[in-house]
């Protein structure tokens, strides 16, 4: 009979709480609407991938060889050529921060080039202020230099030293593109924010409504209160969960690989943790506005800055290593971006 009776206060509460979400059009447009806007922000907005970097040229030698070599850096995928001019001009050019680096040639690089013994350096300067787009252009410059000296032996008959070949293989996301790292990390992001923001309100809408000495003055028990409040939700954002599965793969082209069964498992244990979190601060504030600020907050940056989906948490500081185990959005990170790109 006990058991009875809480399934039936169980079921009445949830079926209550179900009526509430139906009535109530933000819960729809924060499971559905917004998950969508900020998937397509994070696929579309953030890019990690630096296919065109924009660079200046300086020409100071008009031989034959210098006029070879632009032409081939012109030809990289990587770089495109904007500004031409005098090393003054596009030092000035990169301190305005219109081009990210310039590569000068000098005036005796043809006659150096040709001269036996000699060697015919040029000059590559980039902006160390961005550390990761001053390595790309160095790297950038250095792969069109490496395949313009090949072209340039197999035209004048000189079979290049090839010593060891390099071939490149990506056992995980083989397209490198960075969407594919970016897209499976933003949904842990996103959910993280919508469990905290679904149930953040429950139980401080309850307070300002004057619905909550109603339910005190009831035979349910607390635990019965609280799963009343998270089943629901927990079912709202499961499905959130899935549309946003769907949503990578179908309109951002983004594969998946693992197991559905997988995916539901560890995204019903990280769930819960989120919609707990907003619970939790629902229940401290009871206001809904300082519930709902809280959970952006609490969910929001912790997400974001420690879990792994934008910076590197071996790079990180001992202290703050240890305070990124104790956040579920850590493993969901890694779950994620190990069953989309596995």
């Amino acid at each position: 009979m006990r058991r009875a009776g809480f399934f039936r206060r169980l079921s009445a509460l949830c079926r209550k709480e179900t009526v509430q979400i139906l009535r109530d059009p933000s819960s729809i447009v924060i499971a559905f609407v917004l998950p969508v806007v900020m998937l397509f922000i994070f696929g579309y907005g953030i890019k990690l991938d630096s296919s065109s970097i924009l660079i200046g040229l300086g020409n100071e030698d008009r031989g034959e060889e210098s006029h070879r070599f632009v032409e081939a850096l012109k030809g990289s995928p990587y770089l495109t050529i904007v500004k031409t001019g005098s090393r003054a001009e596009l030092g000035e050019a990169l301190k305005a921060g219109r081009i990210r680096g310039f590569v000068v040639l000098p005036s005796d690089f043809t006659q150096r080039l040709k001269r036996a013994g000699d060697t015919a350096p040029l000059q590559v300067v980039t902006d160390g202020s961005e550390p990761n787009t001053a390595a790309f252009v160095e790297n950038f410059v250095r792969g069109a230099w490496m395949t313009w000296q090949q072209q340039r032996a197999a035209d004048s008959g000189i079979k290049p030293r090839t010593g060891i070949t390099v071939e490149p293989r990506f056992w995980f996301n083989p397209s490198a593109e960075s969407r594919n790292y970016i897209v499976p990390g933003s949904i842990t992001v996103i959910m993280t924010v919508i469990g905290a923001l679904l149930t953040s309100l429950v139980i401080a809408r309850e307070w300002e409504r004057g619905t909550m000495e109603a339910l005190l003055a009831s035979p349910i028990t607390r635990f019965e209160l609280l799963l009343s409040k998270l089943l629901p939700y927990y079912a709202l954002g499961m499905t959130s969960m899935l549309f946003c599965v769907m949503a990578a793969v179908g309109m951002l082209h983004t594969p998946f690989r693992g197991s559905l069964f997988a995916l539901c498992l560890v995204s019903t244990f990280f769930l819960f943790s989120a919609l707990g979190l907003g619970l939790l601060l629902s229940t401290i504030t009871r206001n809904q506005f300082n519930a709902a600020q809280g959970a952006l907050n609490a969910a929001f940056l912790p997400a974001v800055m420690l879990s792994g989906f934008v910076y590197e948490i071996r790079s990180m500081p001992q202290l703050v290593q240890v305070v990124t185990y104790f956040l579920p959005a850590r493993y969901f990170v890694s779950a994620m971006q190990t069953m989309f790109q596995a």
